[in-house]
């Protein structure tokens, strides 16, 4: 077993969303203007109402990524913007709902005609699938279309980017378990007949709803499964199907005529085409989209420096912006599988020299990056306590703190090590200079290395002998939470056992045996107050042991051109719901 999922969680996701619309529109100190009716453009209007409403079809939504994908395949993937855009070709049994504000945190069905029905004290769970659903070539989709789709995304091996939860939760799954070497499909998700899946569990678990709206439930026809190489050449089961797809460089989606409208309560499916531009400069996105010529960054990660200044300077550019508290924190691992980090001395003088101002402005400052973060749970994630593990007063302060550690670590004069970071991204780079300035004052000297973001966790930073081989003490990470509450945020950074030598994991750095058990006794508890006092403590521990500095809880400030309809923040994938978007119509 890996990781374990949190009871309960469907409740906190609905909790967790109030407190976002909470944060939300309005007035603010920075000067926001209210929401109004939601059809006229106001700085935070799109986070808890929808901008510019309208049922118009037609038209073309352009996105661009400032990388590519970690993988299209819904199997594959793990990054927040490639579940919120999947939606446009790939339907899951369970979805959330496309509204702003409490609504879209809201798990609702998806190919299924209702949530899950639970029995043997929530260890199964059965799905009853819709009429009238089928891919983009005509044929029904059926319950072994879904349950081939759960199976080949097991294989680790092959599909290295996605979460482990169904490893970790369906009963008997054999090691190292793969559709391509194994004949046999797994007892514990069962298909008796087209319209019927049943999931048994390895122990019960109440929400697990959240795990049939993983891109991993999308059906995937077996006989046109190509393993790796089915990204490239994905069958869509959703309104939109791929065209003219060019590896690396862009990919453009069409009308789906197979889809069915009635079927479907959450995607309008206004656009006719949606085109993507695939390793475009992140300046460039900003710009394009200040002059028209784009309309969406599907990274969702908000304008960078240089835009953010000339939006908030200008109230004409501000009002199209949105200042949104999300469900992520910004952080560095701190490796200790890399000597000197081994010692925990070591660690903490890392903590202790870093620029905590400089490190928040690198991602875009209180408004536009968000605030100091001491911990890794977020403020909007049930449970989170307020730390202070590491206090400095000042930068001298906190400079002659790290020089006693280093002392009592055996490194006085300090040591040389790596830092990596996306290569794609302008505030990792700018957040990896803050540290190596601020950490070249206590004699610990970096040396910055970027890598491609779609293969960071898979190739490089999350690949363990990697990471080692290439003495990356320092990893530059960023986490949303795969839904909002304590497991859904910490399970995948701080557990250990998801770490693999096959890459893939986002935890980078925490291997404590005490935080997994806390883990499980957290996901075994089943009053509410006691387990999100567990995530608060399991956090309190991770900074204890000085496994990451905490960096930033994160805001973004996202640009939503006029054109654009139908737009809102989601707090199920920290960022525009892209499914629901339009585009005017001259």
């Amino acid at each position: 077993m890996r990781s374990r999922r949190t009871i309960g969680a469907v409740a906190a996701a609905a909790a967790l969303a109030v407190g976002l619309a909470a944060c939300g529109g309005g007035s603010s100190d920075d000067g926001a203007e209210g929401g109004g009716s939601g059809a006229d453009a106001a700085f935070g209007a799109g986070i808890d109402q929808v901008v510019n409403p309208s049922d118009a079809k037609g038209g073309t939504i352009r996105f661009a990524n400032p990388g590519d994908w970690d993988s299209l395949d819904p199997g594959d993937t793990y990054y927040a913007y490639g579940w919120d855009f999947a939606r446009y070709y790939a339907r899951t049994l369970v979805t959330y709902k496309s509204a702003p504000g409490a609504e879209g945190a809201t798990p609702v069905p998806d190919l299924a005609t209702g949530l899950g029905e639970p029995s043997d004290d929530a260890k199964t769970w059965t799905y009853t699938l819709k009429d009238g659903i089928k891919f983009e070539d005509g044929t029904p989709i059926t319950s072994a279309d879904v349950k081939y789709a759960v199976e080949r995304s097991l294989d680790k091996e092959t599909f290295p980017h996605g979460p482990t939860y169904f490893n970790d939760f369906l009963e008997d799954v054999p090691e190292g378990y793969s559709v391509y070497k194994d004949d046999k499909g797994l007892d514990s998700i069962e298909t008796p007949d087209d319209k019927t899946i049943v999931f048994h569990l390895n122990q019960p678990f109440s929400g697990f709803d959240n795990f049939a709206a993983l891109p991993a439930t999308a059906p995937v026809p077996k006989d046109k499964d190509t393993g790796s190489k089915y990204k490239t050449e994905v069958v869509s089961s959703g309104p939109y199907k791929f065209s003219d797809y060019q590896d690396g460089k862009s990919f453009t989606l069409v009308r789906n005529d197979q889809w069915d409208a009635s079927t479907d309560e959450v995607r309008p499916a206004l656009p006719d085409t949606i085109e993507v531009a695939l390793n475009v400069n992140a300046d460039d996105i900003d710009q394009r989209l200040l002059s028209g010529d784009l309309d969406v960054n599907v990274a969702n990660l908000g304008v960078g420096a240089a835009a953010r200044a000339q939006v908030l300077a200008d109230p004409q550019k501000k009002k199209y912006t949105d200042a949104a508290p999300i469900n992520r924190t910004w952080f560095t691992s701190i490796n200790g599988e890399v000597a000197p980090f081994d010692k925990i001395e070591c660690r903490q003088a890392v903590i202790y020299a870093a620029d905590r101002t400089g490190y928040q402005t690198a991602f875009g400052g209180s408004i536009g990056g968000g605030d100091v973060a001491t911990g890794l749970l977020p403020p909007t994630i049930p449970g989170q306590k307020k730390l202070d593990t590491y206090p400095v007063k000042d930068e001298a302060d906190g400079i002659a703190k790290a020089k006693e550690a280093l002392a009592a670590c055996g490194q006085p004069d300090g040591f040389e090590t790596s830092y990596s970071y996306r290569a794609e991204r302008p505030a990792e780079k700018a957040a990896a200079e803050s540290m190596q300035q601020a950490l070249a004052k206590v004699g610990i000297k970096l040396t910055l290395k970027p890598y491609p973001q779609s293969d960071y966790f898979a190739l490089y930073a999350g690949k363990p002998s990697f990471a080692k081989k290439e003495g990356l003490g320092l990893m530059a990470n960023g986490w949303a939470a795969d839904w909002p509450d304590g497991y859904g945020f910490l399970a995948q950074l701080v557990d250990s056992r998801v770490i693999r030598e096959s890459g893939g994991a986002s935890n980078l750095s925490v291997r404590d045996p005490e935080i997994d058990s806390m883990i499980d006794a957290a996901v075994n508890e089943t009053d509410d107050a006691k387990r999100q006092q567990t995530w608060g403590d399991i956090d309190k521990k991770v900074m204890d042991g000085a496994w990451v500095y905490p960096g930033v809880w994160a805001k973004v400030l996202l640009y939503r051109p006029a054109n654009l309809t139908n737009v809102f923040v989601t707090s199920s994938y920290d960022g525009y719901d892209f499914a629901a978007l339009g585009v005017a119509q001259d």
